[in-house]
């Protein structure tokens, strides 16, 4: 816990951190409470609902407690206990954002969409290596039980702000893989919360990535180099990408050899294969407890085919969910360039 400087600049954090939490909650019933009127009696979609309201309602009761004991002179911040974070380390378009969801799907979880505190703290020190040893270097290596403590509270009050209802129990499945870079840091950081592994052939994240980047496609138009890359340089972009893709890996990996227990190692095309097998693998290796209609309902959910089809194809987020679909998308040169670059995935991981 980091120390605060005045126990008046304490509640005035805490009272906003609480007043926030409570809107941002009211406006999530008051949206639900609408798609609820509308929803067919006795639908699945309405016992989702009924479900997530009430996680809202006690959202709510919760925050009002901790307000309350605020103004009885509490002073600490509330966090998310480190062994409930749930981290997913790998690189973008490796299929994340579906086995987060499943995970975070059945009670008293929630999904933390890309935090990006790896991105924040990791790309700074692995670009600085010559630095470390300097003093006046804010991530300098004399001082490092310092900052890595700073990590540690940022998380885990970060958490507890975003996800009130965790303070007292549950998982916050945090989604990580932009952040993948600063995974070896978020575990020695926080060296009691679990792991997930996640990997997916680099040949389909590239095809994936170059779709992605388009003009006109979901993740374009923002001007970034990729975006410049796929759509007048696709070549180059394979490249990028796979270096990119390599380098998240990487540091993943050595986060999770690193890691003692409460890790789980999985490829995207063992879990297209056998989603709610890999769930289970996933579940026993992290020690989560969880019922089997639990996972089945989660799977299920979010399946490719619970989402709507309008919403899938090229362009759009929802793109194949196809292992191997690179042999349509890539040039050969574009295969030769990504399995020369990231051979050591193929390595690892694949041979």
């Amino acid at each position: 816990m980091i120390r605060i400087g005045s126990i008046h600049d304490a509640r005035v954090r805490l009272d906003r951190v609480g007043t926030i939490s409570v809107d941002t909650a009211k406006g999530e019933r008051y949206a639900m409470s609408g798609r609820f009127s509308r929803l067919r009696e006795g639908s699945q979609q309405e016992e989702h609902l009924r479900q997530e309201l009430a996680k809202a309602n006690e959202t709510i009761v919760r925050q009002r407690r901790r307000i309350k004991r605020l103004k009885e002179g509490a002073l600490e911040l509330p966090s998310v206990r480190a062994e409930n974070l749930v981290w997913i380390f790998g690189s973008g378009r490796t299929g994340s954002s579906w086995l987060s969801r499943m995970i975070a799907s059945p009670p008293r979880r929630s999904r933390w969409n890309e935090p990006d505190v790896g991105r924040l703290f990791g790309e700074l020190y692995e670009q600085a290596a010559h630095r470390r040893e300097q003093e006046s270097f804010i991530l300098a290596d004399r001082h490092r039980e310092l900052w890595l403590g700073i990590v540690r509270a940022l998380v885990l009050e970060g958490a507890g702000a975003r996800f009130p209802e965790r303070v007292e129990g549950g998982y916050v499945i945090a989604k990580e893989p932009q952040g993948s870079v600063g995974a070896p840091l978020l575990m020695e950081a926080l060296p009691e919360s679990r792991m997930v592994l996640l990997v997916r052939d680099p040949r389909d994240v590239v095809a994936s990535g170059l779709d992605a980047h388009r003009a006109g496609s979901w993740a374009a138009g923002l001007g970034t180099r990729m975006d410049d890359l796929a759509e007048n340089s696709p070549d180059r972009y394979a490249q990028a990408r796979a270096e990119l893709y390599l380098r998240d890996i990487l540091r993943s990996k050595r986060a999770y050899d690193s890691h003692g227990e409460h890790k789980a190692f999985v490829r995207y095309e063992d879990l297209m294969a056998d989603a709610l097998g890999g769930l289970r693998r996933i579940h026993s290796a992290l020690k989560m407890p969880v019922g089997a209609k639990q996972l089945e309902r989660a799977v299920e959910r979010h399946s490719w085919d619970s989402v709507p089809e309008e919403r899938k194809g090229s362009g759009k987020i929802f793109r194949k969910a196809t292992p191997g679909g690179w042999r349509e998308d890539l040039t050969p040169e574009q295969v030769r360039i990504v399995e020369e670059v990231a051979g050591p995935v193929f390595e690892e991981f694949y041979s």
